[in-house]
């Protein structure tokens, strides 16, 4: 039991903010002389608890604020009253209140497998012995100690120590009378003492706008989400044997308000949604929305991996936009960076005054390309924390998938690295496998946790497996980005026409290995940045020939195995770099060709949804058989797609100039080809060449089919042809 008066060491501890467990001195104790109470109060110069109407003076210990004094009896609670000689006032006592957290809460943290980690760490709105407050609650395992700070308390580290939880590392404060809307941060003393850079809390669920970097305690009020048809029909598709074409957008420069500054969730919600629904996209994609400091990182550096970025509004409001697009029968695609963090100051970097997020490592835990920090995957903490922060994208606001960004990073140790940069593995490989087992932890998660959902990597090497589950060995993803048929087939693009016959391989390559994993065709944000041009821009040609190898190059992308991905603003053909500050061309719509671009688009994403042929089986190579894959002379290309039950598509592609007339090719039917789809058209800004809406195929043996048809191949377009049976 506690002796009856603080001590005097005690007492200059906790004025001086030094007291590593100011809840042993403030708040009510039990001691030899019964239950007393002692409180810093600075600006006070008289005490009180008070109970029923009954007051208990408080005597002062110090003239900064420290008052201690007796109850009269054991009173189960009791609110403070204060006075100097300007005002009075009341307040509850925060170091009266029991802790939220428990041994529980202590064991899966440390052990790396609370499920519910978010819902314990950060700011919660609650109730505690009736009073309402917030509970708020970080991981700092090295701090001497750990305060609430805002202004609330005047950003003064002595006012709200927090409790140390000793088997975990995390400290804890309920803060009566506090509410949604309450700026804070952390203040941190280091292990020797040493205050830290205020710090933003690693798990607050809102924070300020930048420049502005404090967290913000985000309401409990449960959105009303009205979204369980889409969730129920989501849960019953396998999506790669579904339609998949992805509208990757950046929500900072898709369109901005007539003054030039950010729309909010709502405003994109009324126009984005719309858009994407008109051009028939299934899915669209967001660049990171979680708080980021910086906006030339465009979201991939970010400081808040469960925070809505404040740019656009509320994290009500990104709720309201994923649920808008729900109701228009799209789902949202997130994408997540695991892989690396910033340095900022009032971010994860040296959290605790030691390395804790990141490995202490230097040739593990420093990235030299993004110059940001590396997480420590191997440590239980932080792989729990990052696995927290993707259910919690899908639990709190029912995102559909989350692409995972740089994952090759993440999983080679001497990725970007020069020789004696990198430090082995225990089995003396260049693999990482602690972060490894952390991608394979958290897909089986995901997936287990959100029937229907889908974990997509962004990996640009080739580690076997990537898009194979688990428990077959694999690192369980649900589909990767083809990396190596977009550098391909956009590298075809660029060359002259008549030198396109000395690189036909780059456009059939591809099919090698299209099916080793479940591929999705990227055209990304990275292909129009850091003077690679636009799309339609590194094509070869004036500007009618880029428009129309842009738009046989969808016809052709589109036919090929593999979910469609394309960046906001290729699909009208963005003639200038795109560039995170500034809106999209959008007045480029009043011109036919960039027009015709658009409906090209919007008809290919009719004709994929539509027929099975095209969609059914992307990932598998019965869906798939070439019809003419060497003809590089002519730079034509010949292949259906195959679907069981549905009728095949014969997809044409001519990339150079010349017309071909007459063109004989192989098909597997005898009987009415209807053309339909031809990039040529004139509505697309083509030359209007064309087959008259369908072809006769004969019984007549070609390319291996034991049926031909001649056609009219226009130049630098794609065709399509359904076989009409009858």
């Amino acid at each position: 039991m506690q002796a009856g008066r603080a001590s005097e060491a005690e007492i200059a501890a906790v004025i001086g903010a030094r007291h590593g467990d100011a809840f042993a001195v403030l708040g009510p104790h039990a001691t030899t002389d019964g239950t007393v109470v002692r409180a810093f109060i600075p600006g006070a110069t008289h005490a009180w608890a008070c109970h029923d109407g009954v007051q208990a003076e408080l005597a002062c210990r110090h003239p900064d604020g420290f008052f201690e004094g007796p109850l009269p009896a054991p009173w189960p609670r009791y609110t403070l009253r204060a006075a100097n000689a300007d005002a009075a006032w009341t307040m509850e006592d925060p170091f009266r209140f029991p802790a939220v957290l428990g041994a529980l809460d202590d064991h899966l943290l440390v052990e790396g497998t609370h499920r519910a980690l978010y819902e314990r760490l950060g700011a919660h709105p609650l109730s505690l012995d009736g009073v309402g407050g917030i509970h708020f609650a970080v991981w700092a395992p090295n701090a001497a100690r750990v305060s609430l700070v805002g202004p609330f308390n005047a950003w003064d580290g002595r006012r709200h120590p927090m409790r140390k939880r000793i088997d975990s590392g995390l400290w804890e404060i309920f803060l009566p009378g506090l509410a949604a809307g309450a700026v804070y941060k952390y203040e941190i003393a280091g292990a020797d003492g040493a205050l830290l850079p205020l710090k933003a809390d690693p798990i607050g669920f809102a924070a300020e706008l930048r420049p502005s970097t404090a967290s913000v305690v985000a309401s409990a009020a449960p959105f009303a989400w009205t979204d369980a048809t889409h969730l129920d029909i989501r849960a019953t598709v396998d999506p790669r044997r579904a339609p998949m074409a992805i509208y990757e957008v950046h929500l900072g420069s898709w369109q901005r308000s007539a003054e030039g500054g950010f729309l909010d969730y709502d405003a994109i919600a009324d126009r984005l949604i719309p858009y994407v629904v008109d051009l028939g996209f299934t899915h669209l994609e967001l660049l990171p929305v979680s708080e980021h400091p910086l906006d030339d990182s465009w979201g991939y550096q970010p400081i808040g991996l469960f925070a809505p970025t404040a740019r656009h509004g509320t994290p009500e409001g990104f709720a309201r936009l994923v649920e808008r697009a729900h109701e228009a029968g799209v789902g949202v695609i997130l994408d997540w960076v695991p892989a690396h963090f910033p340095t900022d100051a009032h971010g994860l970097r040296r959290f605790d005054g030691a390395a804790l997020y990141e490995d202490a490592d230097r040739r593990r835990g420093f990235h030299p390309d993004w110059q940001t920090a590396i997480y420590d995957f191997g440590r239980a903490e932080v792989a729990n924390i990052l696995a927290a922060s993707a259910l919690h994208w899908f639990d709190r606001f029912h995102i559909d998938a989350l692409r995972v960004d740089a994952v090759a990073s993440m999983l080679y140790l001497d990725y970007s690295r020069r020789p004696g940069e990198w430090s082995p593995n225990v089995e003396g490989g260049r693999e990482n496998l602690e972060a490894v087992a952390f991608l394979r932890r958290v897909n089986a998660l995901a997936y287990a946790e959100h029937p229907g959902i889908m974990m997509i990597a962004e990996e640009s090497t080739s580690w076997p497996g990537v898009s194979r589950p688990v428990d077959a060995g694999g690192l369980g993803f649900g589909f990767k980005w083809n990396m190596g048929w977009m550098n391909d087939t956009l590298a075809y693009l660029a060359r002259e026409p008549s030198h396109r016959k000395w690189h036909h391989r780059e456009m059939t390559f591809g099919l090698l290995y299209a099916f080793s994993e479940n591929f999705v065709l990227p055209l990304s944000h990275d292909e129009v940045v850091h003077g690679k041009q636009s799309l339609i821009g590194r094509i070869h040609g004036d500007a009618w020939q880029q428009a129309a190898t842009l738009r046989a190059y969808y016809g052709f992308m589109w036919a090929h195995p593999g979910k469609k991905l394309l960046f906001m603003g290729q699909e009208f053909g963005q003639v200038r770099e795109w560039n995170f500050a500034a809106a999209l061309d959008w007045h480029l719509l009043d011109a036919p060709r960039h027009a015709g671009i658009r409906d090209c688009v919007r008809d290919l994403n009719r004709l994929y949804r539509s027929h099975p042929a095209l969609h059914a089986r992307d990932c598998e190579a019965e869906g798939h058989r070439w019809v003419i894959a060497d003809d590089a002379d002519h730079s034509v290309f010949a292949w259906l797609r195959l679907a069981p039950g549905a009728p095949a598509v014969l997809a044409v592609s001519n990339f150079t100039p010349v017309p071909r007339h007459d063109w004989r090719i192989g098909v597997p039917h005898a009987g009415i080809w209807r053309e339909i789809l031809n990039t040529d058209a004139k509505p697309y800004g083509g030359s209007g060449l064309g087959n008259l809406g369908s072809t006769i195929a004969i019984a007549e043996p070609a390319d291996g089919q034991p049926a031909c048809v001649n056609i009219l191949l226009p130049p630098l377009a794609t065709v399509y042809f359904l076989f009409d049976p009858g």
